[in-house]
C-alpha cells in the first residue's frame, strides 16, 4: 500500500530498521545454509511456516498517526503479502465503533479507559501497554499572544483550543489544569488532538494543549512549551489484536510488531515515552 509520510524522526528509524532486509537473493544463495538456487525462500524441510497475508485494519488513536504510519509502512515491507488500511481518531470515538460492530482488527487507544469498554463489549482480551505520552502546549511559531507559561492560558483574551472531554488528550488537559489549580477556559473543544493542533498551525488560536509527541510531528508549523513536571499529565497506550479479527494470525504480527524492539525504537524516535 502506497503511503505518503511525513518526513520525521520516526522515517529514520523505519529507515534503520529496513535497512538490513536489503540483501539480494544471491547474496543469501552466496551464504552456508543457504536456499538453493531457484528454490524459494522458507521453502526447505524446516523451515518456519508462511508469513501471515491479506489486509487488516487497525484502529488508531489519533496521536499515534505518524508513528503508525512509520510502522506500518516497514511491517508491509517484512511481509510483502500484506497490507494496513488505519482508521485514526479520538479513542473513545473509536471504541464505540468497534463496540457497535465496526471492522477491524486491531485497536490502539490513547487511554486504558478506551481500551476497557472495548474489553468489556468482548472485542479485545489481554491488552498490553505499549507506550506513554506527555502534555504540552503548543504556540503559533509568532507565539501572537506570549505565551510563556501555563498560567499564561488563563488570561483574559488569550485563545485556546482544547480536545473535548472524553477525548483522553481533554481528559490529560484538564488534569494539568487541576494539577496547577487554573481556570481555563476554551474557544473551541475538538474531536481529537490533530484538530485541536490544526487550530494552532492555522493561526486560529493562540495555543493548543496536546501531547508532546503532536508538537514533535508539526515541526516548525508550531513552537512547543513544555509543561513542568510536576504540573504534568501523562497517558499510557494500550494495543490489542481484536476478537473479531477476519485475520487474527495477521492482526496479532501487527501487534506483536507495535511491541518489538523494532517497534518501540520507531515510537521513541517519535517522542513517546516507555510505559
Amino acid at each position: 500500500m502506497h503511503r505518503l509520510l511525513i518526513a520525521s524522526a520516526a522515517a529514520v528509524a523505519v529507515a534503520s530498521i529496513l535497512l538490513p532486509a536489503c540483501g539480494s537473493a544471491a547474496d543469501d544463495a552466496a551464504q552456508p545454509g543457504g536456499p538453493a538456487p531457484g528454490s524459494a525462500p522458507g521453502s526447505a524441510p524446516g523451515s518456519a511456516p508462511a508469513a501471515p497475508a491479506g489486509e487488516i485494519i487497525v484502529f488508531a488513536a489519533a496521536s499515534l498517526t505518524e508513528a503508525f504510519e512509520a510502522l506500518g509502512t516497514a511491517f508491509e515491507q517484512a511481509h510483502p503479502n500484506a497490507s494496513i488500511t488505519f482508521n485514526f481518531g479520538p479513542s473513545s470515538g473509536l471504541a464505540a465503533q468497534i463496540a457497535a460492530g465496526a471492522p477491524a482488527d486491531v485497536f490502539a487507544s490513547a487511554s486504558p479507559a478506551s481500551m476497557d469498554s472495548v474489553v468489556t463489549a468482548d472485542a479485545a482480551r489481554a491488552p498490553t501497554v505499549f507506550a506513554a505520552n506527555v502534555m504540552a502546549i503548543a504556540v503559533p511559531p509568532d507565539n501572537p499572544a506570549n505565551i510563556t507559561t501555563l498560567s499564561d492560558l488563563a488570561t483574559n483574551g488569550v485563545k485556546v483550543a482544547l480536545c473535548q472531554p472524553d477525548v483522553p488528550c481533554g481528559a490529560a488537559a484538564a488534569e494539568v489544569f487541576a494539577n496547577a489549580n487554573l481556570t481555563v477556559t476554551p474557544v473551541t473543544l475538538e474531536t481529537d488532538v490533530k484538530a485541536a493542533l490544526t487550530k494552532v498551525v492555522l493561526g486560529e488560536v493562540d495555543a493548543g494543549v496536546v501531547y508532546a509527541t503532536d508538537v514533535q510531528a508539526a515541526g516548525d508549523t508550531v513552537t512547543g512549551i513544555t509543561i513542568p513536571a510536576a504540573l504534568n499529565a501523562s497517558t499510557r497506550y494500550p494495543i490489542a489484536r481484536l476478537t473479531t479479527s477476519a485475520h487474527p494470525d495477521l492482526a496479532q504480527a501487527f501487534v506483536d510488531f507495535v511491541l518489538s524492539a523494532d517497534g518501540a525504537s520507531v515510537l521513541t524516535a517519535a517522542g513517546f515515552q516507555k510505559p
